[in-house]
């Protein structure tokens, strides 16, 4: 098959197309014939060889753990698909190397849903990672009917997603913060937008109005923009960060997303109702995910960046 595989840790320029072995499939697992495949922070991260000394990593290593395709085969004891099936999913494994910049993965089961039909191939390969880690964040903190939520950094591909999410288990207001150039994009998913910045404490509480205080603040930026979330909420409890663990010690949460294959099912329910957008901002062929590796780099897309097979 081809895949998109790095032999060595660095910059963009170590992603190299290569040839690579067809992967075999466990007992358990599902061989999927990859159609888009979702490129997410975590990957420069895996490319660079900063997570290298948290979780094993093996050479050639194929980046991605988003992916959107066709089911080839399905090993024996596989329950709830058939080959020919549409499927999404969220393949994080115990080690790095078998991902999906790919023409073919050896999926875990319970990190596989059925895709919508109404979904595109790359709206499905960028729902995964991004939607459970909005929905699991959220439900970790409680939000429910009524909260006021701040969702920072929410025009990126988990603040866009956190942003509907938030309303669609309840939440009353949703304020997002985001550059002016995206807060009409903000408006059209159902956020308030805010500018983010030294006045942010400040222009959250104007917002808001009253005691100018949130129920919960989604942090995914970290540093400044989560000391600036103690301010703003009215129980540190309730603060939530994917990106920065020091919300511990200000008695937040910490989220990293698990791949539970019943929260699969209920974005890809949300989202084949239509009650949950996935935006694609630019989508790249394989050949050339070293250029979308640059673009996340610059840290303004707004949605999210896609590999199409």
């Amino acid at each position: 098959m081809k895949a998109i595989a790095q032999n060595e840790f660095g910059d963009a320029d170590v992603l190299v197309l290569q040839d690579l072995p067809d992967p075999a499939i466990a007992l358990d697992q599902v061989l999927v014939e990859v159609r888009a495949a979702g490129v997410n922070p975590v990957d420069l991260l895996v490319r660079a060889g900063y997570v290298a000394a948290s979780v094993p990593h093996y050479f050639p290593l194929v980046p991605g753990w988003d992916v959107a395709g066709v089911v080839r085969a399905v090993g024996p004891a596989v329950d709830g698909f058939a080959v020919g099936d549409e499927v999404f999913g969220y393949q994080r494994k115990d080690h790095v190397q078998h991902g999906t910049y790919a023409e073919l993965v050896a999926a875990t089961e319970r990190g596989l849903a059925h895709k919508p039909p109404s979904l595109s191939w790359e709206q499905a390969g960028g729902l995964a990672l991004t939607g459970l880690t909005a929905l699991q964040s959220l439900r970790k903190v409680g939000v429910g009917e009524g909260d006021a939520v701040l969702v920072h950094a929410a025009a990126g591909g988990v603040g866009h997603l956190a942003v509907q999410v938030a309303r669609l288990l309840g939440a009353s207001r949703v304020i997002g913060t985001a550059s002016p150039r995206n807060h009409d994009f903000l408006r059209s998913l159902g956020a308030e937008p805010v500018a983010y910045g030294d006045a942010l404490v400040d222009n959250v509480a104007e917002l808001v109005g009253g005691d100018g205080l949130v129920d919960v603040a989604f942090d995914c930026v970290g540093g400044t923009a989560l000391h600036d979330s103690t301010a703003l909420v009215r129980d540190n409890s309730r603060i939530v960060s994917i990106v920065d663990t020091n919300v511990l010690q200000l008695g937040g949460r910490y989220a990293y997303a698990k791949p539970v294959r019943a929260d699969l099912e209920w974005l890809a329910a949300r989202a084949g109702a239509g009650e949950l957008e996935v935006s694609v901002q630019q989508v790249f062929p394989l050949d050339r995910a070293a250029d979308a590796h640059r673009l996340l780099e610059g840290r303004h897309v707004r949605g999210k960046v896609v590999l199409v097979v």
